[in-house]
Protein backbone atom coordinates (compact mmCIF):
# COMPACT_ATOMS: atom_id res chain seq x y z
CA UNK A 1 0.00 0.00 0.00
CA UNK A 2 0.90 3.39 -0.61
CA UNK A 3 0.61 6.08 2.03
CA UNK A 4 -2.51 7.05 0.65
CA UNK A 5 -4.33 3.70 0.69
CA UNK A 6 -3.56 2.67 -2.78
CA UNK A 7 -2.38 -0.51 -3.82
CA UNK A 8 1.16 -1.55 -5.46
CA UNK A 9 1.27 -3.29 -8.36
CA UNK A 10 3.28 -6.14 -7.89
CA UNK A 11 6.21 -6.25 -10.41
CA UNK A 12 7.27 -9.74 -11.96
CA UNK A 13 10.10 -11.32 -11.95
CA UNK A 14 12.15 -13.58 -15.39
CA UNK A 15 14.87 -15.07 -15.94
CA UNK A 16 13.61 -15.16 -20.26
CA UNK A 17 15.44 -12.25 -21.38
CA UNK A 18 12.78 -12.79 -24.65
CA UNK A 19 9.72 -12.49 -22.60
CA UNK A 20 11.26 -9.39 -20.56
CA UNK A 21 11.72 -7.62 -24.20
CA UNK A 22 7.98 -7.97 -24.40
CA UNK A 23 7.01 -6.82 -20.94
CA UNK A 24 9.04 -4.02 -20.79
CA UNK A 25 7.16 -0.71 -22.44
CA UNK A 26 9.84 1.95 -23.31
CA UNK A 27 12.26 3.32 -21.78
CA UNK A 28 15.33 2.98 -19.90
CA UNK A 29 17.42 -0.18 -18.09
CA UNK A 30 18.75 -0.19 -14.80
CA UNK A 31 21.12 -2.84 -14.18
CA UNK A 32 21.60 -3.87 -10.34
CA UNK A 33 24.68 -5.09 -8.83
CA UNK A 34 23.38 -6.46 -5.56
CA UNK A 35 26.40 -6.66 -3.44
CA UNK A 36 25.91 -7.49 0.71
CA UNK A 37 27.41 -4.29 1.03
CA UNK A 38 26.89 -2.17 -2.15
CA UNK A 39 24.16 -1.65 -4.98
CA UNK A 40 26.09 -1.07 -7.92
CA UNK A 41 24.39 0.68 -10.58
CA UNK A 42 24.07 1.26 -14.31
CA UNK A 43 21.16 3.00 -16.79
CA UNK A 44 20.80 3.01 -20.33
CA UNK A 45 20.55 5.06 -22.71
CA UNK A 46 16.47 6.18 -23.75
CA UNK A 47 18.03 3.77 -27.22
CA UNK A 48 19.28 0.65 -24.79
CA UNK A 49 21.55 0.49 -26.86
CA UNK A 50 24.43 1.69 -24.54
CA UNK A 51 25.08 1.22 -20.67
CA UNK A 52 27.11 3.31 -18.29
CA UNK A 53 27.51 3.19 -14.38
CA UNK A 54 25.25 5.14 -12.85
CA UNK A 55 25.98 5.30 -8.82
CA UNK A 56 26.87 2.88 -6.11
CA UNK A 57 24.28 3.07 -3.10
CA UNK A 58 25.94 1.74 0.67
CA UNK A 59 23.80 -0.83 1.54
CA UNK A 60 21.54 0.11 4.63
CA UNK A 61 18.23 -1.50 5.56
CA UNK A 62 16.29 -3.17 2.33
CA UNK A 63 13.66 -0.53 2.79
CA UNK A 64 15.88 2.17 2.20
CA UNK A 65 17.77 1.10 -0.13
CA UNK A 66 14.66 0.34 -2.20
CA UNK A 67 13.29 3.57 -1.65
CA UNK A 68 16.47 5.17 -3.18
CA UNK A 69 16.49 2.85 -6.02
CA UNK A 70 13.11 3.99 -6.75
CA UNK A 71 13.69 7.26 -6.64
CA UNK A 72 16.09 6.76 -9.08
CA UNK A 73 13.59 4.66 -11.36
CA UNK A 74 11.53 7.42 -11.14
CA UNK A 75 14.13 10.23 -11.69
CA UNK A 76 15.77 8.46 -15.04
CA UNK A 77 11.90 6.96 -16.61
CA UNK A 78 12.90 3.27 -16.50
CA UNK A 79 11.25 1.03 -18.10
CA UNK A 80 12.45 -2.39 -15.76
CA UNK A 81 15.43 -3.71 -13.97
CA UNK A 82 18.25 -5.65 -14.78
CA UNK A 83 19.31 -7.71 -11.59
CA UNK A 84 22.95 -9.49 -11.71
CA UNK A 85 22.05 -13.19 -10.98
CA UNK A 86 24.92 -15.01 -9.16
CA UNK A 87 25.24 -18.25 -10.11
CA UNK A 88 28.11 -20.61 -9.68
CA UNK A 89 30.27 -21.38 -12.59
CA UNK A 90 28.69 -24.64 -12.70
CA UNK A 91 25.02 -23.05 -13.33
CA UNK A 92 23.98 -23.49 -9.76
CA UNK A 93 22.23 -21.40 -7.09
CA UNK A 94 24.25 -21.01 -4.22
CA UNK A 95 22.99 -18.85 -0.91
CA UNK A 96 24.16 -15.44 -2.72
CA UNK A 97 21.49 -16.63 -5.61
CA UNK A 98 18.90 -17.17 -3.37
CA UNK A 99 19.54 -13.44 -1.74
CA UNK A 100 19.29 -12.42 -5.01
CA UNK A 101 15.79 -13.67 -5.42
CA UNK A 102 14.80 -12.26 -2.21
CA UNK A 103 15.84 -9.02 -3.20
CA UNK A 104 13.81 -8.98 -6.79
CA UNK A 105 10.56 -10.99 -4.63
CA UNK A 106 10.93 -7.53 -2.26
CA UNK A 107 11.30 -5.06 -4.86
CA UNK A 108 8.44 -7.02 -6.68
CA UNK A 109 6.49 -6.17 -3.79
CA UNK A 110 7.38 -2.45 -4.35
CA UNK A 111 7.10 -1.53 -8.02
CA UNK A 112 5.01 -3.09 -11.00
CA UNK A 113 8.68 -2.98 -12.74
CA UNK A 114 9.25 -5.88 -14.13
CA UNK A 115 12.74 -7.66 -13.14
CA UNK A 116 14.91 -9.52 -15.65
CA UNK A 117 17.41 -11.98 -13.60
CA UNK A 118 20.45 -11.92 -15.52
CA UNK A 119 23.54 -14.21 -15.29
CA UNK A 120 26.63 -12.22 -13.86
CA UNK A 121 29.22 -14.54 -13.67
CA UNK A 122 32.62 -13.23 -13.71
CA UNK A 123 31.56 -9.43 -14.02
CA UNK A 124 33.22 -8.37 -10.76
CA UNK A 125 36.55 -10.51 -12.25
CA UNK A 126 36.51 -8.58 -15.12
CA UNK A 127 35.45 -5.20 -14.12
CA UNK A 128 38.45 -6.10 -11.74
CA UNK A 129 40.56 -6.83 -14.58
CA UNK A 130 39.67 -3.78 -16.68
CA UNK A 131 40.21 -1.55 -13.58
CA UNK A 132 43.70 -3.12 -13.09
CA UNK A 133 44.32 -2.50 -16.75
CA UNK A 134 43.95 1.02 -16.49
CA UNK A 135 46.14 1.47 -13.71
CA UNK A 136 43.34 2.35 -11.08
CA UNK A 137 44.34 2.31 -7.65
CA UNK A 138 43.19 -0.23 -5.33
CA UNK A 139 40.87 2.88 -3.39
CA UNK A 140 39.89 3.93 -6.94
CA UNK A 141 38.80 0.68 -7.95
CA UNK A 142 36.79 -0.46 -4.85
CA UNK A 143 34.65 3.10 -5.43
CA UNK A 144 33.74 2.02 -8.95
CA UNK A 145 33.88 -2.06 -8.95
CA UNK A 146 30.24 -2.55 -8.58
CA UNK A 147 28.72 0.35 -10.65
CA UNK A 148 31.06 -1.07 -12.96
CA UNK A 149 30.17 -4.48 -13.24
CA UNK A 150 26.49 -3.37 -13.30
CA UNK A 151 27.20 -1.48 -16.18
CA UNK A 152 29.02 -4.87 -17.77
CA UNK A 153 25.51 -6.65 -16.54
CA UNK A 154 23.60 -3.70 -18.65
CA UNK A 155 25.77 -4.08 -21.82
CA UNK A 156 25.30 -8.17 -21.93
CA UNK A 157 21.82 -7.56 -21.42
CA UNK A 158 21.52 -4.94 -24.26
CA UNK A 159 23.59 -6.80 -26.28
CA UNK A 160 21.19 -9.85 -26.20
CA UNK A 161 18.01 -7.68 -26.81
CA UNK A 162 19.21 -6.32 -29.53
CA UNK A 163 19.69 -9.59 -31.63
CA UNK A 164 16.41 -10.90 -30.47
CA UNK A 165 13.79 -10.81 -32.91
CA UNK A 166 10.97 -8.57 -32.61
Amino acid sequence: MTSDGQAVQRGVTLSDIEAFKELIVPGRLIAIDAGTKTLGLALSDVTRTIGSALETIRRTKFSLDAKRLLEIAAEHSIAGFVLGFPVNLDGSEGPRAQATRAFARNLNALSPLPILLWDERLTTAEAERMLIEADASRKRRADVIDKLAATLILQGALDRMRVLPR
